[in-house]
């Protein structure tokens, strides 16, 4: 089954979604977009814009997410990176850390859906790529079909188009931003109706979806609501193997699967280039840690790419020693 007019995209976490992990990535999906981590306007403005922005073309399509409140510095910021080429600017309104709090950009912007929009019209005004939003549904004590709508509302209003909803509240008093990954309820239902009383909106789902089983399931229409995509997060990252299925399961793509093994060949041009460059091996491997998840010598693929890519001079010698590591399991499997 295939599903029209709909995203697949990887979702921006701190600290993992980098430029490196994103090429992996490409390498399983050529259909999926992906994202960035949050930086913020400032960074953007003020920093190391190649550290911070800079990505290699074969991650395309690929989104930059902006966090900030001022419009001014979004604008600004929307401006060079669609100027580096990225192909889609997001605001993020729905990272609950207390350094995005502090800032007041984040979840914490769904208390001023007013400002979203201004920060939105700012945004778009600015760039001629797609300006989307990613948020929560709701903050702390707000009622959710309150506080979503509105957050919605504020930025369509200036011509906004795409959303993307975490289906759960952030509690910014009281649980720490890991637990409000999990803690707070997942409301699926408000999503479907957000997208049920707001057809013309292009509409994706986000928050603990698992698989791509779970994934088709929220693209299903059995209740009369087409949702127009899925965001996948900490599952394609830790079992990355999954999005070597995306582009047949849900993009409908003619190819075959992209097996662990040949994606890993796929991304060796990019390991090849970034070590001769003097980037470490570890930097580019530690994506790769959950990609033989299940299978006979995962294990040791594991322990090889976390010992060994650490050591100075460590080479693709590493990665291969890894890969016939799970051959040999494998082999020693079917042999028994």
């Amino acid at each position: 089954m295939t599903y029209p007019a709909h995203r697949l995209s990887v979702a921006p976490m701190m600290d993992w979604t980098d430029r490196h992990c994103r090429a992996f990535h490409r390498a399983l999906s050529a259909k999926a977009l992906l994202y960035t981590e949050m930086v913020t306007a400032p960074a953007v403005i003020h920093g190391d814009r190649e550290r911070l922005l800079g990505f290699d073309a074969v991650e395309h399509p690929v989104a930059l997410q902006l966090g900030g409140s001022d419009p001014a510095q979004l604008a600004q910021a929307a401006r060079i990176g669609a100027a580096m080429g990225y192909d889609e600017v997001n605001l993020n309104v729905g990272c609950p850390s207390d350094r995005v709090q502090s800032g007041r950009f984040g979840a914490c912007l769904m208390r001023e859906p007013e400002l979203v929009g201004d920060c939105m019209a700012a945004i778009r005004e600015a760039v001629d790529v797609p300006a989307t939003v990613k948020c929560r549904i709701g903050v702390d004590d707000q009622d959710p079909t309150e506080s979503l709508f509105a957050t919605v509302d504020a930025s369509a209003a200036v011509g906004v188009k795409t959303f993307i909803i975490h289906a759960r509240k952030a509690w910014l008093k009281g649980l720490s931003p890991k637990e409000n990954r999990d803690v707070p309820p997942l409301d699926y239902a408000l999503v479907r109706r957000l997208k049920r009383e707001r057809p013309h909106l292009t509409v994706c789902i986000n928050g603990g979806i698992a698989s791509l089983d779970e994934a088709e399931a929220h693209l299903d229409t059995a209740d009369g609501v087409q949702l127009d995509g899925v965001m996948l997060g900490r599952a394609a990252y830790h079992e990355p193997a999954l999005l070597g299925q995306v582009d047949r399961r849900l993009f409908g793509a003619g190819a075959p699967d992209v097996e662990p093994f040949e994606a890993i060949e796929r991304y060796r041009p990019y390991l090849a280039a970034r070590l001769e460059e003097g980037t470490s091996l570890h930097a580019m491997t530690r994506h790769m840690l959950g990609l033989m998840h299940g299978r006979p010598g995962a294990r040791a693929f594991r322990r090889i790419l976390t010992v060994e890519a650490i050591k100075p001079g460590a080479g693709l010698d590493v990665v291969d020693r890894a890969m016939d590591a799970v051959r040999e399991a494998g082999a020693r499997r079917e042999a028994a």
